[in-house]
């Protein structure tokens, strides 16, 4: 508070800083974060349950599907890279 020449009292509010601009970034951030999470599930949910998508990644993406067989064996689940495998090569 500071006093002007009449005698009254004028209150100053300090300048804000860049709060509203850091939080507009950080919930950007977060969006982001969020739909990277949720596209990951997408394509593991679509490379789970279909030999024909799992083709396609193979051809074009083969190191994603490394990390499909991967995280299948990690978990447990093993069979579906020797299964894809033994499927390809029956149609060819």
């Amino acid at each position: 508070m500071t006093w002007n020449g009449g005698g009254t009292v004028v209150q100053q509010m300090a300048p804000k800083p860049m709060e509203p601009i850091a939080r507009r970034i950080f919930k950007g951030i977060i969006l982001l974060e969020v739909a990277g999470v949720f596209a990951a599930y997408g394509l593991f949910h679509k490379m789970n349950s279909s030999r024909d998508f799992r083709g396609t990644m193979n051809k074009y993406f083969p190191s994603v599907l490394e990390v499909f067989y991967k995280s299948n064996e990690w978990s447990g689940v093993y069979g579906v890279r020797e299964s894809d495998q033994e499927a390809w090569s029956n149609q060819d």
